[in-house]
């Protein structure tokens, strides 16, 4: 077995191993992220849905389309948004987790490779309240939840693994540039434009389409909506879930190799 894939299997190794840690250690990161402050958790659901309001408000009341729509406007922004809080949580909160938790990463006994990943887990706790809250909404509207809804545990499994490889690369470049953060930052503000999030990809011309399925996200998206309303399997779609997993096998590997080659620098620099 080669040096690089001792490392990749020695990540998956460190997290199984220490699952039950890295479940106690992400609550505890969810508890305390707003530790504090007078309405504690509240504000980790108070800001996505101030965002939701605001964009339904502009897209749907502001500029009201001449005929309704099908499923309303807030059915739609909701399905392809709540993947996009999820996804944007996890990497902003990843990149920064060997940093937040520095006095870990110092300590020699301590597997620093679970770090990333107990952020996307703390995330996903919000997440998850979130696809609750768009399951009742697309209730109220007549979508009952059906053996489609299902899908949702397979996409947002789909996120996870490609925010992962991400934030392995992400975490262990930022301790030696911390712009990226920022970068990432600006990325996340265009990203969610260059998505079919507010707005349909049948609004691009045919031959521009492909472009934006480039996106991987877009996958997820699509996937979300399929799941809630389209009423479509994820193998319906096998060029795009080959793609995506193929830019998600990618970005694990790329993401794990740059982790594995940076993290014995990373107490020094810390």
């Amino acid at each position: 077995m080669s040096e690089k894939t001792k490392t990749r299997t020695s990540l998956v190794k460190d997290v199984y191993e220490n699952r039950h840690l890295v479940w106690k250690l992400a609550k505890n990161d969810f508890k305390t992220r707003y530790a504090g402050s007078y309405l504690g958790i509240f504000w980790a659901f108070v800001q996505p849905v101030v965002t939701v309001l605001v964009y339904w408000f502009v897209f749907a009341v502001g500029f009201r389309p001449a005929e309704p729509e099908n499923p309303p406007f807030i059915l739609y922004l909701l399905a392809g948004i709540v993947p996009w809080f999820f996804f944007q949580d996890a990497l902003n909160s990843g990149t920064n987790a060997l940093i937040e938790y520095n006095y870990l990463v110092k300590k020699v006994v301590f597997k620093i490779s679970v770090l990333p990943v107990i952020k996307i887990i703390s995330a996903l706790f919000v997440h998850c309240f979130f696809v609750l809250f768009t399951v009742i909404l697309f209730t109220c509207y007549g979508h009952t939840p059906d053996l489609y809804t299902l899908q949702i545990v397979y996409y947002t499994f789909c996120m996870m693994l490609l925010v992962l490889g991400m934030v392995y690369a992400t975490s262990a470049v930022v301790i030696f540039f911390r712009d990226l953060s920022q970068l990432i930052n600006i990325v996340l503000q265009v990203g969610i434009w260059l998505t079919p999030i507010m707005w349909k990809l049948q609004m691009i011309p045919d031959n521009f389409q492909w472009i934006f399925k480039l996106n991987p996200l877009y996958y997820v998206v699509n996937g979300y909506r399929d799941a809630f309303y389209q009423k479509q399997w994820f193998f319906e779609h096998p060029v795009n879930t080959l793609y995506f997993f193929v830019v998600t096998i990618a970005m694990y590997l790329i993401g794990t190799k740059i982790f594995g080659r940076l993290k014995v620098h990373f107490a020094d620099v810390l």
